[in-house]
């Protein structure tokens, strides 16, 4: 069984319950692939171990990515110049563009396609230190297209380093095959995803959360609650696309269907805001989605914060409003516009994210007992790392107690 000591450590993030803690003077020991223990320099046993030495350096949990769309085939850098030129999202979308170019270039990808497409992204996020990402299917919009899109995911689960965890987004867009005039065609495409779809999932144990775009112009509350309500009934946990143009009650009702989390949230209003926190919702949030897409809207972040919620933070790696797989350019622009502090902004992705991926028994912390999934940085504490943006500071990443 090999065994790692982690010395001369200079600032060690760790902590429960959306806190983290800044220590000093700590070393970490691994064996197994988990933290063992973790204890002053000389109190735990050299005997038998390999030594990192972190050179002074902060030492944090494996950064988690809880909102992703890594299952695409093709990019939609056209629609960059489109923005910068004046054209917004809903305008884009509107002329078949958006989400429906991006279902349009996967349905004619292979599922090897997706696979090897795929594996630069995870490799580039291991190195910038996300060790688990959350990704999503929805850009299939057919049963045999997110099938292939699960089964692809599942494939890159079994044959790379990073943990994914599968989530299930065939409510992501009506597809152009049931875009017609008739409120029929709306049904249609709803009955297919819950009499369909989501048996299929469940069955081929392919994803771990069932997602719904809600928002003006894509699912309403009726239409998300219905395909959510299916989704429990079915064993799938639960999260929404909620709140990210215009507040419908997409909040409320991730509260009222006890979803897992809530994500977006850029227009959530002060009702939605007290619903996710009596009903313990983890907020999402993605600022740089809403970066990339040249708007000055972000979600309230401090506002979420004094009502008691604890927010993950997340790229939302997609083709077309977030083209990024780096956590660390992510936490620069939380805390440049959601003002959030360097160190709530790494609680946003390690607790908060893990949580937020029902993986806080696991994931997101270094004590004793949990994955030993770790990075050490090229700074000499947390603050440096949003400060020091548009470069890679990770030095060492460890995965499962492996140096990776």
């Amino acid at each position: 069984m090999n065994k790692i000591l982690i010395k001369n450590i200079g600032e060690l993030l760790t902590g429960r319950e959306g806190s983290l803690e800044v220590l000093h003077d700590k070393e970490l020991l691994l064996s197994g692939g988990k933290i063992v223990s973790v204890g002053k320099p000389g109190e735990l046993s050299e005997t038998g171990c390999e030594i990192i030495d972190a050179d002074n350096s902060l030492v944090t949990p494996g950064l988690v990515d809880p909102h992703t769309h890594l299952i695409f085939f093709g990019t939609r850098e056209d629609e960059f110049e489109m923005r910068i030129k004046g054209a917004d999202y809903m305008e884009i979308a509107a002329a078949g563009g958006g989400i429906r170019k991006s279902v349009r270039m996967l349905r004619d990808a292979s599922e090897d396609d997706l696979v090897e497409h795929s594996l630069p992204f995870l490799d580039n996020m291991l190195k910038h230190g996300t060790t688990t990402v959350e990704v999503k299917s929805g850009y299939g919009l057919s049963l045999k297209d997110e099938l292939k899109s699960l089964r692809a995911l599942k494939r890159l689960n079994e044959m790379q380093k990073v943990d994914l965890v599968p989530t299930f987004l065939g409510a992501h867009e009506f597809p152009d095959e049931y875009r017609g005039a008739h409120s029929t065609d709306r049904e249609k495409y709803i009955e297919i995803i819950i009499n369909e779809m989501i048996p299929a999932v469940v069955e081929e144990r392919l994803a771990e959360f069932c997602d719904v775009f809600t928002e003006e112009g894509v699912f309403t509350v009726a239409e998300s609650e219905k395909i959510l309500t299916a989704a429990s009934d079915a064993g799938l946990g639960l999260k929404l696309h909620a709140e990210e143009f215009e507040p419908i009650g997409g909040a409320e009702l991730a509260a009222r269907v006890n979803a897992t989390s809530a994500d977006h949230l850029v227009a959530i209003s002060d009702e939605g805001i007290r619903s996710m926190k009596e009903a313990d919702v983890t907020p999402v949030l993605l600022p740089g989605t809403t970066f990339f897409l040249g708007s000055d809207r972000y979600a309230p972040a401090r506002k979420m914060i004094e009502a008691g919620l604890k927010p993950a933070i997340a790229t939302d790696f997609n083709p077309g409003s977030s083209m990024t797989e780096s956590l660390q350019i992510i936490l620069t622009i939380a805390c440049l516009k959601l003002k959030l502090t360097p160190l709530e902004a790494f609680e946003g992705v390690t607790l908060n994210a893990a949580k937020a991926l029902n993986r806080s028994d696991s994931i997101g912390s270094l004590e004793a007992g949990m994955k030993a999934d770790i990075v050490i940085w090229n700074a000499d504490n947390h603050k440096q790392i949003p400060y020091h943006y548009g470069v890679n500071n990770v030095r060492t990443v460890i995965k499962g107690g492996e140096v990776v």
